[in-house]
């Protein structure tokens, strides 16, 4: 099954069967579902929607089926074409439209490509929303409007400047040290809209920019999620052209990774980890990030004599919290960077911005900066969903077993051990049960994983 349905967005493969795979069908009930919703929500007379891609092989054809779409609702669609999805976010509120969709299936493989569904504040919708769509994709209720209320489409591709216009009018941002450093950075891009708005940006802060697959053409040249062992390219680069990092995002640009100047990798989880802490230094407050985050930013929270919470998985958990506790900075331990300055959603581009700013502040190098912060080593494995696995049974019974430990249970099961723990939950975007862990080294981390994996296979009798 390749069609996954969501609060996360509508998700599957390109191609096969229709309601099991992301057919053009299947884009256009669910762009309908939508268009229907929002005209529920917000009963009014005109309606406006700002759609933008990531560079999938798909995109366009999607793209196309969505919009037109749309038009069929009688709503109107401003097209901002290749774009990022923090970019379409920073869109709608500027277009005062009354929602977005971003299509893009962040960093699955190029086969897969997805609706991601937005508010008319810019921000994807909650559970209860996000159901509300479900239903009536699944009605036959739908109503289209006739020939003289047809939707039109207006072309804007100025959104990329200006979402970099705003990142730069940020307080935090600091422009003029940053083009003081006279920094040199290798950007990975993987031939998606990464390779667009990462230099444009880059070049704006005054920095030296290698590029490396910025080519927008949908070809990812390696696996998208920006792990280490997909970006032996970049870690080359960055020491042949004596860089003084390297760069690495996405395909919808949401998701932020470094490498450090002797090409090995800053760890994608401590990117939130540093730019809080420059935030912190500036503006003390509190912090967020979902359950399966390090440590690490909690540590440095206090450290500020701030406050540090987890949220469950998934994007709207994490900003309905740090909406909740007022927070300065918040996030995803993925490289996702959430700064309410800016915007209430995962942004790279920001992230970036920040991340120049604090090492033009401490003027040190990456993997010196990298040492300031406290060691915690995360293990990533998952185990493949089949016909007949019961879920829920598996991490019931995870419960049990370790009832005497202490336990979180709003998001699957997440087990604390006094040096390490474990989160087990089922994927909101891959027919997965995530398992991550967090330990004092990797090898403790890895072998953690693999123990999980195991009494998951004594449980489930596999």
């Amino acid at each position: 099954m390749t069609l996954i349905k969501s609060i996360s967005g509508i998700r599957g493969t390109i191609g096969g069967q229709v309601g099991e795979n992301l057919t053009p069908i299947d884009a256009v009930k669910f762009a309908s579902a939508y268009g229907v919703w929002l005209k529920q929500q917000r009963q009014k007379e005109n309606y406006k929607v700002v759609v933008g891609r990531d560079a999938r092989i798909s995109g366009k054809m999607i793209q196309n089926l969505v919009m037109n779409t749309l038009i069929g609702l009688g709503i109107d669609v401003v097209d901002v074409g290749l774009s990022t999805t923090p970019t379409v976010e920073v869109a709608v509120p500027m277009e005062h439209a009354d929602g977005g969709i971003i299509l893009t299936a962040s960093h699955n493989p190029k086969q897969w490509n997805a609706l991601k569904l937005l508010n008319e504040k810019g921000e994807f919708l909650d559970a209860v929303e996000g159901a509300k769509i479900l239903d009536i994709a699944e009605s036959d209720t739908m109503e289209f409007a006739d020939v003289d209320s047809l939707g039109k489409i207006t072309k804007n591709k100025a959104y990329i400047d200006l979402h970099i216009i705003e990142i730069l009018d940020l307080d935090l941002v600091n422009v003029p040290a940053i083009e003081e450093a006279r920094f040199k950075v290798v950007v990975d891009g993987v031939n998606s809209t990464g390779g667009i708005a990462i230099p444009l940006l880059l070049e704006r802060l005054g920095v030296e920019v290698v590029k490396l697959y910025c080519e927008p053409n949908g070809h990812f040249p390696h696996n998208p999620e920006p792990l280490k062992e997909h970006l032996t390219d970049l870690s080359d680069e960055v020491k042949k052209h004596n860089a003084d990092f390297g760069i690495v995002v996405d395909p919808d640009v949401d998701r932020l990774a470094f490498m450090d100047e002797n090409g090995d990798m800053f760890g994608e989880e401590y990117t939130l980890v540093a730019c809080a802490d420059y935030v912190l230094g500036k503006t003390p407050g509190n912090t967020v990030s979902n359950m399966s985050s390090t440590r690490a930013l909690r540590d440095v929270t206090e450290k500020h004599g701030g406050m540090y919470e987890a949220s469950a998985v998934g994007e709207v958990n994490v900003v309905n919290l740090m909406k909740k506790n007022n927070v300065v900075i918040g996030g995803e331990g993925n490289g996702g960077i959430i700064y309410p300055d800016a915007h209430y959603g995962r942004d790279a581009l920001v992230g970036v911005a920040l991340f120049l700013s604090l090492l033009a502040d401490k003027k040190m190098s990456v993997s010196a900066l990298r040492k300031t912060y406290p060691s915690y080593f995360m293990g990533k494995k998952k185990i493949q969903l089949t016909p007949g696995l019961d879920v829920d049974g598996i991490l019931k019974g995870m419960e049990e077993r370790y009832q005497n430990e202490q336990l979180t249970t709003i998001d699957g099961v997440k087990i604390d051990f006094s040096e390490s723990w474990v989160h087990l939950r089922k994927s909101n975007t891959e027919p997965i049960i995530r398992i991550y862990t967090e330990a004092k080294s990797q090898e403790e981390a890895d072998a953690l994983g693999d123990k999980f994996i195991a009494e998951i296979g004594e449980i489930a009798g596999i």
